[in-house]
């Protein structure tokens, strides 16, 4: 039986935020790499999950929503959007059945691109079989793309059938990556995003946005993980908001992320967390550099 030829390439994940990118990244790469939240603008940074197969390998980016930026922090997040479609193979455009086409076509700047794009339709499983048929109907109409998916990231539904899709546009090439790899980032960036994630499941309005997490040391053992975190926020107001009455609200946060860090490395976490002030700093270039941001 002849072998068949191995592909591999790059699949970026873009659309407008709370579409179920995150999740869908988890789902392709069948690990929860990505934090997810039910607010909108979780994502900050590119994350790469990696999916291999025995003749394929795909590099899949997530990327934050797509929005017109009010501030630097929202800039530098349009920028890594931007970054993702470099040698990208084919573009994974995610909106969902309460998406309307006139607020989620892309911007100029990606589809001049003309990447091989698949629209997925996720959240399918929340309207009726009518409602659906309708939902597609619209879209084919409208959206010029390669193909048109309906998906349930969050279930699975019909995400093999993406993954079909990809393939067909991905070219002959050995892996770019080892097959044991899941995702090019180091473990203290995903220290301090499920840090960040317990931060917004567990405060409201603008007080999660404006924070950001810091590992500043991460000690391993056999048996156990110590880790460092500095959670900066804007202004003291924040500041006593995250801490609560008598620590108690950041106690909230560090047992569950603590929960979810053991879960993660497969061994017992000390968690110590530490809030800071830094004023302004989502509109300051030099503090989100310093932040590496």
């Amino acid at each position: 039986m002849e072998q068949q030829p191995h592909k591999a390439g790059f699949v970026s994940i873009i659309g407008r935020p709370n579409v179920g990118k995150s999740t869908l990244l988890n789902t392709l790469v069948g690990e929860r790499i990505a934090i997810t939240t039910p607010k909108a603008q979780t994502t900050r940074h590119q994350l790469r999950g990696i999916c291999h197969g025995s003749n394929f390998q795909v590099v899949y980016t997530d990327t934050p929503g797509i929005l017109t930026p009010t501030y630097a922090l929202q800039k530098h997040m349009m920028q890594a959007v931007y970054d993702a479609l470099a040698g990208v193979d084919v573009l994974l455009w995610v909106v969902d059945v309460y998406t309307k086409y006139d607020q989620a076509e892309l911007p100029a700047r990606i589809r001049a691109k003309a990447i091989p794009t698949l629209l997925l339709i996720n959240k399918i499983d929340l309207v009726s079989t009518a409602q659906l048929a309708k939902i597609m109907h619209d879209w084919k109409a409208r959206a010029r793309v390669s193909a048109i998916i309906p998906i349930a990231a969050l279930q699975s539904l019909n995400t093999a059938q993406v993954l079909e899709h990809i393939l067909a546009y991905l070219p002959e090439h050995p892996p770019y990556y080892p097959s044991d790899m899941l995702t090019d980032k180091p473990t203290r960036f995903f220290a301090a995003e499920i840090v960040r994630e317990q931060l917004l499941r567990h405060y409201r309005q603008e007080v999660p946005y404006s924070t950001e997490v810091v590992i500043e040391s991460f000690k391993e053992t056999e048996t156990i993980v110590k880790i460092s975190a500095t959670i900066y926020v804007e202004r003291a107001s924040q500041k006593a908001i995250l801490i609560g009455h008598q620590g108690k609200a950041l106690k909230k946060v560090g047992i569950a992320a603590r929960q979810v860090l053991e879960q993660f490395l497969g061994k017992r976490v000390f968690l110590a967390q530490h809030v800071k002030v830094l004023a302004g700093w989502r509109n300051k270039e030099q503090l989100l550099q310093r932040l590496a941001i």
